[in-house]
């Protein structure tokens, strides 16, 4: 079964104004698959191979005479000596638009290069896992199970595959490749308990002293190996609302996972009654909630940024979009029928910043339709 990817028309329109296109993501969130079906006229070749990434890195001109554009190259990061070698070749032909399409898996990694060598040659994307619209437009779905499942489409696509091998599989798979190749640990089994210590605090602070302690290993190593995490975006860093007139807010970002479905697989959770009875339930629907939020961002009209608000009161409002000087608030609550007492955080935090300055204060809920719940704040459901 296929299902749909919201992004398609944007990275189908950029190759005919862009003389190459890098689609980013993490691993199995479908960037080979979308691609090939957007564009089945294109060659395609993988650098996950180790002969094909050393032809493109050592040769890079052999390697294009025997994969010539239009091209695919999927884990570009492999071979960053390929990336000079494109740059002069597109240099060379830059009326020439969507010859070549670059992925990669390791964000950081491959956008060094691009910045280094393709900066204004090229549009970017990133993939993300399939949002909870997507799902919904290809299978009937209840929100506890989409969270359980996550939204790698692997899972959504065949229903004989268990849910429990393919992330013990994803987890194995992602600690050997990209692991081992950004940094050199010798104990992965140290780094499987640090990805497992960072999942028990999806949604909240970030203390790095605390996670240093858990696992036994030094700040500075959890600083490097959070890094790898988001290198491979499997964690995103929020950072809070900060400005020199509200001194009294926190400076530590909360950390989440990109994806609920390996978030419930790493905290042990196998199936939907131990979801609900979780201890987590609530940093589990917020990681969702901000997930829907990335994947909306890409696609609203106008740069928009999210924070969070948190002062050292512990006033805390889960998500603040900041655009064109205003504000949406927006608290996530796992509750099917939010009460008046939820929205007291919004209202507390949008007095701060001035009523005049609010746009929108939301609070997101497992509610079927959206509600009133006071003067100027509604509830939401996941998907409206």
């Amino acid at each position: 079964m296929w299902i749909e990817r919201e992004i398609s028309k944007q990275i189908s329109g950029s190759v005919a104004t862009f003389p190459a296109v890098i689609l980013t993501g993490a691993r199995q969130t479908g960037k080979t698959s979308l691609l090939k079906r957007l564009f089945p006229e294109y060659s395609f070749v993988t650098l996950d191979l180790p002969s094909n990434a050393e032809l493109a890195e050592r040769e890079p001109q052999s390697f294009i005479e025997r994969y010539p554009p239009p091209i695919i190259v999927d884990e570009v990061q492999y071979a960053p000596g390929l990336f000079r070698y494109l740059k002069n070749n597109i240099d060379g032909k830059r009326d020439q638009y969507g010859r070549f399409i670059l992925t990669g898996s390791q964000k950081f990694t491959l956008m060094k290069n691009v910045s280094d060598s393709l900066a204004g040659r090229c549009a970017i994307f990133e993939l993300e896992t399939l949002s909870a619209s997507e799902v919904l437009s290809a299978k009937k779905i209840s929100t506890m199970e989409m969270i359980l499942t996550g939204g790698f489409p692997e899972l959504h696509a065949r229903e004989d595959l268990r849910r429990d091998l393919f992330y013990q599989s994803y987890t194995a798979t992602y600690l050997e490749r990209d692991v081992r190749s950004i940094l050199n640990i010798g104990q992965l089994r140290d780094f499987e308990r640090f990805l497992r210590a960072c999942a028990l605090r999806s949604g909240q602070i970030l203390n790095k002293s605390e996670v240093a302690r858990d696992v036994g290993i030094s700040p500075t190593t959890v600083g490097e190996w959070l890094s790898v995490l988001q290198a491979s975006n499997q964690v995103v860093l929020l950072e809070p609302w900060f400005n020199n007139k509200t001194k009294s807010l926190i400076k530590s970002p909360k950390i989440y996972f990109n994806d609920t479905g390996l978030l419930c697989y790493l905290t042990s959770i196998s199936n939907i009654d131990e979801l609900t009875r979780s201890p987590f339930i609530g940093s589990i629907w917020e990681t969702f909630v901000f997930s829907e939020l990335r994947k909306r961002q890409v696609f609203v009209s106008g740069k928009w940024d999210i924070w969070f608000w948190r002062d050292n009161r512990g006033t805390e409002v889960d998500f603040l979009i900041h655009k064109g000087g205003r504000f949406e608030l927006i608290e996530a609550k796992f509750s099917e029928v939010p009460v008046k007492k939820d929205a007291k955080n919004l209202e507390e935090v949008a007095g701060v910043l001035g009523r005049k300055n609010i746009e929108k204060m939301t609070i997101v809920s497992r509610t079927d339709t959206a509600f009133p719940l006071t003067d100027g704040i509604t509830v939401v459901p996941i998907v409206s």
